[in-house]
């Protein structure tokens, strides 16, 4: 499966889709016409600019990191409709007593979605300064830097349970152990 998606999508290229997503074909059919409407110029991928002029991202004070999440992985800022579904694959809800689930959809991988949204500098770890600045993105002007800073210190102190400094994916999955992360993560997404 190539960059260009400018034709119908095959059967064979479903089924593929559909094993590697856990999307239905139906699903992946609807999601495959929005990625399309997305690509005016029918460039046959996404780029940065035409992500950001999907208006939800546009007003979501998380959107650009948001759609790094797409980037991410991405040499040249292009997603191709695979790239594309395997990220929203991410957003399925985990349904109860379905033992073949997408590794996309784990719960794991939810976690691994949220925390990257922290680690703008994907090292691994969320530092105070990461935190503040997403913080910051999510609060605006509405906290001044005083409360936003105090706040960030407290989530330290609360979440680094290793008291290295810095927020690790271990401390992270701990932190959220009482989330119900399967449930806020997931999208409805038509069938």
């Amino acid at each position: 499966m190539g960059v260009n998606f400018s034709r119908a999508l095959k059967e064979d290229e479903t089924a593929e889709l559909s094993a590697a997503t856990g999307f239905s074909a139906r699903q992946i059919v609807r999601l495959y016409s929005r990625y399309s409407t997305l690509d005016k110029e029918n460039k046959g991928y996404l780029s940065r600019e035409d992500f950001e002029h999907i208006p939800e991202l546009a007003i979501n004070p998380l959107g650009d990191r948001i759609i790094a999440a797409f980037m991410d992985g991405s040499q040249d800022e292009h997603v191709n409709f695979k790239q594309f579904l395997s990220v929203l694959a991410r957003f399925r809800p985990i349904k109860k007593h379905v033992t073949n689930q997408s590794s996309v959809n784990s719960k794991e991988e939810k976690l691994r979605f949220a925390f990257n949204m922290y680690d703008l500098d994907r090292d691994g770890k969320i530092s105070a300064h990461e935190l503040t600045e997403v913080l910051k993105m999510m609060v605006g002007s509405n906290v001044s830097p005083e409360q936003l800073q105090s706040i960030a210190s407290l989530t330290m102190k609360e979440v680094d349970f290793d008291q290295d400094g810095t927020i690790s994916f271990d401390d992270f999955q701990q932190a959220m152990k009482g989330i119900k992360i399967e449930e806020k993560m997931s999208i409805r997404f038509l069938s």
